[in-house]
């Protein structure tokens, strides 16, 4: 065992052609091998880990008694990232983290007091397999409010462990093997992952800079008779789009016309910057086709309480609830309690939430124009995507080890979040979820050391 930074495994992939690519373009030290993580990721207050790699596994048996590392079919092409290669040199260097995609600051006290209080009660006992009462109704609430829709919160609202569960859940408990499903690149990595444990073959649309519009001649196009549903991400991680009207109404369309259901994944709808986030599922004829994917933790700065829940008309909800039954049956008791305490905040609480990661993008964004980045528009999302070739390096992965070794700040290769990694190369995320002194000395780093 050795001791290591790591990011979220939710955010760790990077197929064999990727592998195959860089290795031909990287510095020859580089090490594509997946770990098993758990918590956070290198920056001026990293918190430490410890993991199990490849290597690792292998260190304590005899050349004789070796044996290859196992995993299904289906995953061999998951097993191996450039994340923990990164993250050892962000610890070495010392390196300001602007990679992970979660807040280096707490959440709100009501909502942790609601936690404590609830484990005080007792309410520590498997919680009912779809979620507590008070969360569901808590969820529904929230739900009419955002989008005017009236849900069931017994029959529609399916509490899971995380977004992440909810959407393994849907893609498992909706998805027959063979199924063709379509995401748009560059996508959460967790996506492409479930849909292969369910046997789906993926398609992929690319959104491309400078707007990452979605080109809807394509899409339809990519629909078949054995198209079973479309995957949305609004607003978009890693890119900060949010689809607009004429967008969403186009993709609709075509799903009715085409009888193709719709996963939504809603989790930064509550950093909406420059439009009204707009829910699929709000639109004429799309609610009985839609599940809506979101959760807690982005909203709140409480990602390690992995909170999610998705909603569905019953005959959907169905097939959503069979699955989570058999990944988790239920998810934190305690934690729900206080969830639902933290859905029912003042519209005050929302209003401040916005301002704040407004002060903390414009810090960003500025620093990087400053600096020398293209930088793309984010109007959403607690992430900004940037053009890194002014700077040389031949790819995002060569120019974000660059970053670590000789600048001292970590971002992501957006590559890994393509079916094909080429498209992806010249870009690299960075995200605004940290404090203000962050920022700046992350920044600073950056006008400092690198030039173009």
């Amino acid at each position: 065992m050795r001791i290591q930074c790591t990011w979220p495994s939710h955010e760790m992939r990077l197929c064999s052609s990727t592998l195959f690519t860089f290795s031909k373009n990287s510095h020859k030290d580089l090490s594509f091998i997946r770990t098993r993580t758990t918590t956070v990721c290198p920056s001026v207050s990293a918190t430490m880990s410890t993991v199990s790699t490849e290597k690792d596994a292998l260190s304590g048996q005899t050349e004789s008694t070796q044996k290859p590392l196992q995993v299904a079919k289906r995953l061999e092409k998951f097993k191996t990232t450039i994340f923990t290669q990164m993250s050892n040199l962000a610890v070495k260097h010392g390196a300001i983290n602007l990679g992970q995609g979660f807040p280096n600051f707490d959440g709100p006290e009501f909502v942790k007091e609601a936690a404590i209080q609830a484990v005080i009660d007792g309410k520590n006992q498997y919680a009912r397999g779809f979620g507590v009462p008070d969360l569901n109704n808590a969820i529904a609430e929230r739900f009419k409010k955002d989008t005017g829709l009236v849900v069931d919160p017994e029959k529609e609202v399916t509490v899971t462990s995380g977004c992440t569960e909810a959407i393994a859940a849907t893609m498992l408990g909706l998805i027959n093997p063979g199924d063709e499903v379509i995401l748009f690149a560059p996508f959460y990595d967790s996506y492409e992952a479930t849909l292969s444990m369910a046997g789906a073959k993926v398609k992929s649309i690319t959104l491309r800079p400078p707007d990452f519009a979605v080109p809807i001649d394509e899409l339809k196009s990519a629909i078949s008779k054995n198209t079973r549903a479309i995957l949305i991400n609004t607003p978009h991680n890693p890119t900060g789009k949010m689809f607009t009207r004429e967008e969403l109404d186009a993709i609709a369309s075509l799903c009715i016309e085409n009888d193709v259901l719709v996963f939504t994944d809603e989790v930064y709808d509550k950093l909406a910057f420059e439009m009204d986030h707009i829910s699929m599922a709000s639109l004429p004829g799309m609610y009985e086709r839609t599940v809506t994917l979101n959760s807690l933790g982005k909203t709140f700065s409480l990602t390690g309480w992995k909170i999610g829940w998705a909603i569905a008309p019953p005959h959907l909800s169905w097939g959503v609830r069979q699955a989570h039954s058999y990944l988790t049956f239920a998810t934190s008791t305690p934690m729900q309690w206080a969830a639902a305490t933290a859905l029912r905040a003042p519209d005050s609480y929302f209003l401040e939430l916005k301002r704040d990661y407004l002060a903390k993008k414009e810090i960003l964004v500025e620093g990087l124009k400053a600096v020398g980045f293209k930088v793309y528009p984010s109007s959403g999302t607690y992430f900004v995507v940037v053009d890194h070739t002014s700077f040389g390096l031949p790819n995002d992965v060569a120019f974000c080890e660059y970053l670590i070794k000789e600048v001292g700040v970590v971002a992501i290769p957006t590559s890994v979040f393509y079916l094909n990694p080429e498209d992806g190369k010249n870009l690299v995320r960075f995200t605004f979820c940290k404090d203000e002194g962050t920022l700046r000395a992350a920044v600073e780093r950056m006008k400092e050391k690198l030039k173009n």
